[in-house]
């Protein structure tokens, strides 16, 4: 018998319980029936963050960021291609620390762009900077 994983729905947030094994075979959530993962980054609000990191049994990466930052917006296309590699054994998902300020002074937000992984509801690490999409990809594997 194959290990179950819960995975959060991006849509609706519904928790679904799904075997490890289909984890590559575009699930849908039996909730919405939307697609449990799309290759591109969630934009993360407080409440879906929590949900996210509570009850995901997958690590989360989160790109902690702003409107006004250079470093912020080139590093943007390269995390939406890290997000079509990394999916689906990692979600990637993106907070607004002008719009988050509470997740943002929560986790010492100090430099933007910062990414940081999580596993099992905790931190695990973090990275300050921009970063390549490859670079992103390499960082991670690393860590896990």
């Amino acid at each position: 018998m194959s290990e179950s994983l819960h995975l959060v729905c991006p849509d609706c947030l519904a928790v679904n319980r799904l075997p490890a094994n289909r984890l590559s075979q575009n699930p849908k959530c039996g909730q919405c029936h939307q697609s449990l993962f799309s290759g591109h980054p969630l934009a993360l609000t407080a409440k879906s963050f929590e949900i996210h990191l509570a009850r995901n049994d997958i690590p989360l990466l989160v790109d902690f960021w702003a409107d006004w930052c250079g470093p912020c917006k080139m590093m943007a296309p390269a995390f939406a291609q890290a997000a079509q590699v990394l999916e689906p054994r990692i979600r990637l998902g993106k907070v607004d620390t002008e719009a988050e300020q509470a997740l943002s002074a929560r986790f010492n937000i100090r430099s933007i762009p910062t990414l940081i992984l999580f596993k099992g509801g905790k931190e695990l690490t973090r990275q300050a900077g921009a970063l390549s999409a490859q670079d992103i990809v390499r960082w991670v594997n690393s860590q896990l």
